[in-house]
């Protein structure tokens, strides 16, 4: 069954946690002999701090702000080794993450329908690169954007409008996709339609503004928006 939410011109799609899957990132901090759980807290914590920054109108890099947020957490653990040797190896499985199963599946079918496609990260795009070229799956790709080029962190509206400036769209004719609510309230903030990919049944944040679409997954999103529109 597809949806009645208008076709949009462009997806541009959320990295971290949407399209990647950063549950293995969990046995990184277990073999420094860190607890497992301190990754959900230590990426809680480089998104707070990005946002920070997002809201003084400055910005920096993904990488810095994750390795000195981890410094932090780190430092006061026992470790099995040297603390930057400890954060290199946490910091380094980005390169290694993959993609959730649904967007193996669903990004391909997304593109056969006619969609055209961009990823639009906090992150680093050479890190959008790495995953899904990895994963087989760039060439349904058609650009691989970062925030780091808009010079803020989404959810600013100015990383949006980034975003559409560099696809050629007006942001009422382009849709994010997100597991993040806050991701998606800024984008709608911004003009921008917005889709939830919700994989776990989460209730969302009454605070923020509604999802014009919830899925539950890559595929899911495929299926809604059917085949391509001739």
């Amino acid at each position: 069954m597809t949806t009645t939410v208008p076709r949009p011109a462009v997806l541009l799609l959320d990295v971290n946690e949407t399209v990647s899957d950063l549950g293995p990132m969990e046995d990184r901090f277990a073999e420094v002999g860190a607890p497992p759980a301190l990754a959900g807290t230590w990426f809680a914590g480089v998104l707070r701090d990005g946002f920070a920054l997002a809201v003084a109108g400055v910005s920096a890099p993904f990488a810095r702000i994750g390795a000195d947020c981890l410094r932090g957490h780190l430092a006061g653990l026992t470790l099995d080794r040297p603390l930057e040797e400890a954060v290199e190896h946490v910091m380094s499985s980005f390169t290694s993450l993959d993609v959730h199963p649904d967007v193996r599946s669903g990004l391909p079918d997304l593109a056969a329908a006619g969609l055209r496609v961009a990823t639009l990260s906090n992150g680093a795009a050479t890190v959008a690169r790495q995953l899904l070229g990895s994963a087989g799956l760039d060439g349904h790709v058609e650009a691989m954007l970062s925030v780091e080029d808009a010079g803020v962190w989404k959810p600013a509206p100015a990383a949006y409008a980034y975003g559409c400036d560099v696809m050629g769209v007006a942001p009422a004719d382009a849709m994010l996709v997100a597991v993040h609510p806050w991701d998606l309230d800024g984008a709608a903030r911004a003009g921008l339609r917005t889709c939830w990919v919700d994989r776990t049944g989460t209730p969302y944040p009454s605070y923020f503004r509604k999802p014009d679409l919830v899925v539950s997954g890559f595929d899911d999103l495929a299926r809604q928006f059917g085949p391509a529109r001739l």
